[in-house]
């Protein structure tokens, strides 16, 4: 029988064209990724994917697989939701909470395609940073969150079920007329002598940041701190200060700032949802991962405009 699991990565494989952008969509490793196309391929015999000049592409046996993925997924995920059902997603309730950025971007599609499809369940949402929400989780306050952690700070979701959602990157932001607002290849140690903008200094994302000017040979000079992301973008725009935001804080973006990227890479955060770590676990919860799962990957890949941001006036119109 075929493994769902390993057919979902060979669908990934051959759809973005390369191992790793597959791995990057999964939030899986490329060793992973690679494995289970080598076990796929065992289990059925056959040679599914082959490399050529422009990438990873099916076989003739791997298209006819492939030719059949879409409706096996689609049958799958009809018994999920017919099972759903008799096992109560008709009712009850589900209790959600997420940190401010997911709440005004992953959230709302989430919860609109969640109630469309069962509007008989009562759904709440509460709103924190992920430390805070995180205990009140375990505590069965909550059904089900959306959270976030960087590297190193693994351990404080210990004893939960989590499911990878993204990987969010942090980009830096400057004042549309900033001497380097041009510059392309823009590396940390550049904006050592600035001032900075940045969330409280006790929050993750501001911890993260101090961490990571540290590790780039500086101490940050932080002259604004403010939890509110929006008023992050405005004093930044005003001219006061640098600032590193995540994507997702960025959906709505402030006319005055210059985004970029940071070589050789930005600092990236990890996005999840999680619930308690029991089987038992709310069949609307369920409902729920599958739905984020699925909506976050409209996020996976960023827009071209986003891979290399340009001026404001250069992407008029543009969020």
């Amino acid at each position: 029988m075929l493994n769902l699991v390993r057919l979902k990565v060979l669908s990934e494989v051959v759809k973005l064209g390369s191992f790793s952008a597959a791995a990057n969509a999964l939030d899986y490793t490329q060793s992973a990724v690679s494995q289970a196309v080598a076990r796929l391929e065992a289990e059925t015999g056959a040679t599914l994917v082959v490399r050529d000049r422009r990438g990873i592409r099916a076989t003739p046996a791997g298209a006819t697989l492939l030719a059949h993925a879409d409706t096996i997924f689609a049958q799958v995920q009809s018994a999920e939701d017919d099972l759903a059902a008799v096992l109560g997603v008709r009712g009850g309730r589900l209790r959600v909470a997420s940190f401010p950025s997911a709440g005004s971007t992953l959230i709302p599609q989430a919860v609109a395609a969640f109630r469309h499809a069962h509007p008989e369940v009562e759904l709440s949402l509460g709103e924190g940073e992920p430390e805070d929400i995180a205990p009140r989780l375990r505590a069965g306050e909550f059904d089900l969150a959306v959270l976030f952690e960087f590297p190193g700070d693994e351990s404080q979701f210990g004893g939960l079920a989590v499911t990878p959602l993204i990987r969010d990157p942090m980009w830096v932001t400057l004042p549309a007329d900033h001497r380097l607002a041009r510059k392309r290849g823009l590396h940390l140690w550049e904006l050592r002598h600035e001032d900075w903008v940045q969330t409280s200094q006790a929050s993750p994302c501001a911890r993260h940041v101090v961490r990571v000017c540290l590790e780039a040979g500086f101490e940050p000079r932080v002259s604004f701190e403010s939890d509110d992301y929006e008023t992050v973008q405005g004093l930044v725009a005003a001219g006061v200060g640098v600032a590193l935001i995540p994507r997702l804080a960025l959906s709505h973006r402030h006319s005055g700032l210059i985004v970029r990227q940071l070589e050789p890479e930005s600092p990236v955060r990890r996005i999840f949802a999680a619930t308690v770590d029991d089987p038992g676990i709310a069949p609307s919860a369920r409902v729920m991962l599958r739905i984020l799962y699925d909506r976050a990957r409209e996020y996976v890949e960023p827009a071209e405009d986003e891979k290399t941001p340009t001026h404001p006036a250069e992407v008029q119109g543009q969020t």
